[in-house]
């Protein structure tokens, strides 16, 4: 060959070899770790789908190909991340190692598919499972194998655009962004091929989520499982983890942050913008725990309601920051003042339960977005901690080193109830603890709230179904300890796991809002839901006696840390479940009120958890 037509070929060859020859250490240590989580995610997920569907349960601890699958990562990452300097210098986190990666990014293999299943199988205990016809077993096989799918080619796709980008190469987001879309559809035509929307089987009848729903919520798995494997994800706009639009505030002070309605779907009850108050931990103390509260305010459900509650309860912009009881900064009032604080305002009088629907009466308007603007805070909060924590813990972020007191009076309480789950199984926050105040959610009026706002039909469907647990979506389902005992068998699987209820047994407010005659019947019912779940796992009680109604204790300095039920007061009581979370009993006093409120019996059981 001459040697004009060599140097040639040889000038071609060099041209067309891969960028990847000149990459960097750190460079080289961010692809390897990248594609390695997308190939783990695909055979775990598959190990996951074929466990539930073949025993009705999640894989067992040590389950070989899930093993197999999280130490090929492990070992893919200690081997291509050398060291500190390359993990650090991919952008990981300033303190990341190799092996605290690996944990990270195992997290990530083992915990979307987890989320995944929870989604399609009716939660982590697989209810819709449970019982499941064929053709209702092969909707929900199809649905999580495509979804499954629709996740590891989203994860490819969006890690190959990013190591274009960062060799130097074109990253052609507009052509990653149609091929994701391509594949959402052909997903979605066999999803809907084996779950025929009309017919019994659809998938919103079994999970209450339609097709469409189904794999948008895959789809912001992907995205956050893309943000996980790059340290830096640009050129892509993910919407999940560190960017510019997702503000860090400064440690250990209070901070509004008004939500975009436009980028998150939030709104208020009028149309205005939802906002939200957030403190991250002062400095030195650790941010990744975190007191979560939901504002109270009643609920209006009809016309005549609504038109009677001032304007200010449909607004979120001019609520202040919270204080008293335990949102309060005086450590001598409340243990976490360290801790990283969340205050939801309240303003869609739809017990921070609204799926974006909203109610059109004659002489008003409501917007019913309680849960879209619950979710929306709790996903940005995620994002605030997420650059948070890879800047100062050698793990960087992960959603199951988190610490979360997630609580709410009154409305805010139901609306611990309703959404508990989404933290737990979407956003992974496993270590979290419920503790609705004055929100038990008892009795007939709750029962028939459950049946109206499920529907989509104005001005009374509130669309909820998409957003309540899988396992728990007939209306009755509404009911506080209904939904409780339903979700049983997916509570302690860590220890934090645990609804923790606290009213006063005599409470004229939750009386009139769920519709019973006296405060002779409400307490009734109470005490016989006490007794209907009394000793059941994950549920425990804190009620105190008083003859005097009381409505709310967690936001009062007085009632938080003098009201007794056992002797103790709630303060107390809630330290020592999130210090010993295992060993957390009800207290729970008869008193006098049999003697003081005519009417109400005493209680049909023995007092105290078995």
């Amino acid at each position: 060959m001459p040697t004009r037509t060599l140097l040639a070929l040889l000038t071609t060859l060099a041209a067309a070899a891969p960028a990847a020859a000149g990459l960097t250490s750190a460079q080289k240590c961010e692809k390897a770790a990248a594609n390695a989580l997308a190939t783990c995610l695909q055979r775990v997920a598959k190990a996951s789908r074929r466990c539930y569907l073949d025993t009705g349960h999640a894989c067992p601890p040590g389950d070989t190909s899930v093993a197999k699958a999280l130490g090929t990562l492990a070992g893919t990452v200690q081997k291509k991340c050398a060291s500190a300097a390359d993990v650090q210098g991919a952008g990981y986190g300033a303190l990341m190692t190799p092996t605290s990666l690996a944990a990270r990014l195992g997290e990530s293999c083992a915990g979307e598919p987890a989320t995944l299943a929870a989604r399609s199988f009716g939660g982590p205990q697989a209810a819709v499972l449970a019982g499941a016809t064929p053709d209702v077993h092969e909707c929900l096989d199809t649905a999580s194998d495509e979804a499954a799918k629709l996740i590891v080619a989203t994860v490819k796709g969006d890690n190959g655009c990013i190591a274009r980008a960062h060799a130097g190469r074109t990253c052609d987001t507009a052509k990653t962004a149609d091929k994701i879309a391509r594949a959402r559809t052909k997903a979605a035509a066999k999803i809907d091929d084996a779950c025929p929307p009309s017919g019994d089987q659809a998938l919103d009848k079994l999970i209450g989520l339609g097709t469409s729903l189904y794999l948008a919520r895959a789809d912001e798995q992907a995205r956050c499982a893309v943000a996980t494997a790059n340290g830096d994800a640009g050129p892509l706009a993910l919407g999940c983890g560190p960017r510019p639009e997702v503000a860090i505030p400064a440690r250990g002070q209070w901070v509004q942050v008004t939500l975009d309605e436009s980028v998150w779907g939030t709104r208020c009850g009028d149309g205005s913008p939802y906002a939200f108050w957030i403190r991250l931990a002062p400095d030195g103390s650790p941010p990744e725990r975190v007191v979560i509260d939901l504002a109270g305010g009643g609920a209006c459900i009809f016309e005549s309601q609504c038109t009677g509650l001032p304007p200010s309860l449909f607004m979120a912009t001019d609520d202040p920051a919270p204080s008293g009881g335990y949102m309060s900064l005086d450590p001598s009032i409340s243990p976490f003042t360290e801790w990283t604080h969340i205050y939801l305002p309240y303003c869609t009088q739809d017990v921070h339960f609204g799926g974006g629907l909203t109610s059109t009466f004659p002489s008003i308007t409501v917007h019913r977005f309680g849960a879209v603007n619950l979710r929306a805070t709790m996903r940005y909060l995620r994002d605030v901690l997420w650059p948070t924590l890879d800047a100062t813990s050698a793990d960087g972020w992960r959603p199951d080193r988190l610490q979360v007191v997630f609580a709410g009076e009154s409305a805010g309480g139901f609306g611990v109830n309703y959404n508990y789950h989404y933290l737990l199984d979407d956003l992974r926050w496993i270590h979290t603890t419920a503790v609705p105040d004055s929100g038990i959610a008892v009795g007939a009026g709750v029962m028939a709230l459950g049946g109206l706002v499920q529907g989509t039909d104005s001005p009374f469907g509130w669309g909820v179904r998409p957003f309540e647990a899988p396992y728990c979506l007939d209306s009755d389902c509404a009911v506080g300890p209904i939904l409780q005992t339903s979700s049983v068998p997916r509570l302690k699987a860590t220890p934090e796991q645990q609804f923790l209820n606290v009213s006063n047994q005599v409470d004229a407010t939750q009386t009139s809002t769920t519709l019973f005659p006296d405060l002779a019947s409400w307490t009734n019912a109470l005490r016989q839901a006490y007794c209907d779940t009394r000793g059941m796992t994950g549920i425990r009680y804190f009620l105190p006696a008083s003859s005097t109604p009381i409505h709310t204790l967690l936001r009062s300095d007085t009632r938080y840390t003098t009201l007794l039920a056992g002797g103790i007061a709630v303060r107390e009581w809630i330290n020592g479940a999130l210090a010993n979370p295992d060993d957390v009993h009800d207290e729970v006093d008869e008193g006098t009120i049999v003697t003081d409120v005519p009417g109400v019996n005493p209680f049909p059981c023995t007092l105290g958890s078995p």
